[in-house]
């Protein structure tokens, strides 16, 4: 009974193949940007068509299916495209089948249901497992990427380091903060390290917790630690949580911390572009009045 059904779902391609096309087509409005062209969305609809169809006429071989799982995940495009593609596809035919046969009882709509699931499972579990797999792959690759990124300790000149945070402070991110930082201080032979956190949204309890463990630590290695960027409402906040900053030294800005680390390495900036009655003081001498 399977293979008569094959035989009929084959005969009839084109048409089931047109069925499908103008179901799945609803699925660019609710699921695709508007930067997905309709030629794109249209070449690769019947891609997919043709995937399905040769897998059930060569049952067992999933070989198109795992190079159109690929294509889909190199596009972006969501799961839900392919799940619901596979969804239509299982009632586009089945009702053409219905449609076109003299039996339909009991007996033959079980068969037909039986048998269009096979068909279609083994797609829907490959297509899934292959794409599920690649994405995890991808973010895994991001996730190492965003670590890397998330803590960078940056030497700006001799003895003077800067570790610029961004974003919300995790008790992970913290660990990895406090190994960059002494890894950082260490290799880069630091007198000073500045960690600035303008870019961090919120400061509460455990966000300072950690920061001052983090200037211990590099205290412990020899290193001044300067927390610079305290906004007024970063610094309303740590008041009002009673937190005590006493022995870490702050500054507001950026500018300011990096001033201070020159003193603190016995240096200084110097302006110098003269002023502009020195100027004209030298431009009177030459001129003999």
């Amino acid at each position: 009974m399977n293979s008569k059904l094959i035989q009929i779902a084959i005969e009839n391609s084109d048409t089931i193949v047109q069925m499908w096309l103008e179901k799945i087509d609803s699925l660019k409005v609710d699921k695709f940007s508007s930067s997905t062209s309709d030629e794109l969305f249209e070449n690769t609809n019947r891609e997919f068509v043709n995937v399905i169809f040769t897998s059930i006429k060569q049952q067992g071989s999933l070989i198109e299916v795992v190079a159109f799982s690929e294509k889909i995940i190199t596009l972006g495009w969501p799961l839900s495209y392919i799940t619901d593609g596979l969804q239509m596809f299982r009632r586009v035919t089945i009702d053409f089948i219905l449609s076109n046969s003299d039996q339909v009882d009991t007996s033959f709509f079980s068969e037909l249901l039986t048998s269009v699931d096979r068909w279609v499972e083994p797609i829907i579990h490959q297509l899934i497992n292959e794409y599920t797999g690649s994405w995890e792959h991808i973010l895994s690759i991001q996730r190492i990427a965003l670590q890397e990124l998330s803590a960078p300790l940056i030497p700006v000149t001799d003895g003077i380091t800067i570790m610029p945070l961004i974003g919300t402070i995790d008790t992970e991110r913290a660990k990895l903060i406090m190994e960059n930082l002494l890894e950082g201080a260490i290799k880069h032979n630091s007198e000073v390290v500045l960690i600035d956190i303008t870019g961090v949204p919120v400061v509460d309890t455990m966000v300072a917790h950690h920061i001052i463990q983090a200037a211990e630590a590099v205290r412990l290695i020899g290193a001044t630690c300067i927390l610079v960027g305290i906004r007024p409402e970063i610094a309303q906040t740590i008041v009002n949580l009673g937190i005590d900053l006493t022995n870490l030294p702050t500054k507001s800005s950026l500018k300011k911390g990096f001033t201070s680390a020159l003193e603190i390495t016995n240096r200084k900036i110097v302006d110098l572009k003269p002023k502009e009655d020195g100027i004209e003081e030298m431009i009177k001498s030459l001129q003999g009045e």
